[in-house]
């Protein structure tokens, strides 16, 4: 059952779907999500490397990674999600 808005000062359009519809997650959204992770997560190593004396090539792995996602996440910005 529908629930008329009062709020609002027109009708939805007749194709649109109802308000209290289930919307699904897309791909994407769970690609940037993913992405975010993998961001945040090298950049926790890499400092817990800091903090801990790793050895270059950890930094190096690290902060690689770190880069590659965050570039991902631009691109994908600035090319409008697609």
């Amino acid at each position: 059952m529908t629930h008329p808005n009062p709020y609002r000062l027109t009708d939805p359009p007749a194709d649109s779907p109802p308000a209290d519809a289930p919307s699904g997650v897309s791909r994407g959204d769970v690609l940037r999500s993913v992405l975010w992770a993998v961001v945040v997560v090298s950049t926790v190593a890499n400092m817990a490397a800091s903090f801990g004396g790793a050895r270059t090539w950890v930094h190096l792995l690290c902060g690689a990674v770190t880069v590659l996602g965050a570039g991902t996440l631009v691109v994908r910005n600035l090319r409008g999600h697609k």
